[in-house]
């Protein structure tokens, strides 16, 4: 139990996805957890979930990218578990528009969510942080700050985290504070559920371009976000974990086409 009566906030914690699965892996380890979604009727249904699991969760409708949201949700957190020890950046939107075809304003808007969010809820959640001289913050990235794969404004924004990240690590580690992302590749969501209806194996065939050979999990995203926050880390700040199956590595398809006449490459 390595979060037996710490307090923990999820951003982006409603719904089925990765902010879902990581309010049920802090709770099961024991964590008081704020699920903060600017959606109040799936963060109300995902603590609810929490709660029906023998775990401690309160939810807190939030939009990330308002200055006035975010100081009431620490407000409120605060005033009900009495502090923060844990803050999870995981609130996002992704337009995944080519260059030319964008209107700004999903730009704006992804940035604003990602970018901006993570820094407004960092700025406030530090604040309390620094006076007991300890805590965590894990910022949820993307291997689209790495390489090409679409999406340009999320990409710039996940960049931007992981700079942001970096900050966050050398400026804070006098206070005893750690930062730092976990690199995500692709994962099963709902978010792909629309693709699938209309492409019904976009994931097996993904799948044949990390070197681990599948896609991964909520569960393998949210073991790593675990370990970064928990003691288990305590020397750890400022980096940047990739859980991607290897994709980040490199490409065994490109490997296959071209030297095709070695076994070491192809299973």
């Amino acid at each position: 139990m390595r979060f037996t009566e710490r307090v923990v906030v999820v951003t982006g914690g409603g719904g089925t996805g990765l902010g879902s699965s990581l309010a049920h892996h802090f709770a099961a380890e024991g964590a008081r957890v704020a699920v903060v979604d600017a959606d109040e009727d799936a963060a109300r249904a995902v603590a609810s979930a929490v709660r029906a699991d023998g775990g401690r969760a309160l939810a807190v409708r939030t939009d990330v990218r308002r200055e006035d949201d975010v100081d009431a949700m620490v407000d409120t957190v605060i005033g009900e578990f009495g502090r923060i020890d844990v803050l999870v950046n995981n609130a996002f939107t992704s337009n995944p528009a080519p260059i030319l075809e964008a209107r700004f304003e999903d730009w704006v808007r992804d940035i604003d969510v990602v970018l901006n969010g993570t820094f407004l809820c960092s700025q406030r959640v530090l604040r309390g942080m620094i006076g007991r001289r300890k805590g965590a913050i894990v910022n949820i990235s993307s291997v689209n700050a790495h390489t090409h794969v679409g999406a340009s404004s999320y990409s710039a924004a996940k960049a931007g985290v992981e700079a942001l990240t970096r900050n966050l690590a050398v400026e804070h580690a006098p206070y005893g504070i750690r930062a730092n992302a976990v690199v995500p590749g692709t994962f099963r969501t709902d978010v792909w559920k629309a693709r699938q209806r209309i492409d019904p194996d976009i994931l097996d065939r993904l799948a044949s371009f990390y070197p681990l050979g599948r896609v991964g999990t909520t569960d393998d995203i949210a073991a790593a976000v675990l370990f970064l926050a928990s003691d288990d880390a305590s020397w750890i700040t400022g980096a940047l974990l990739p859980v991607d199956g290897g994709l980040l590595a490199g490409n065994p398809q490109f490997a296959w086409q071209a030297h095709p006449e070695n076994p070491v490459v192809r299973p």
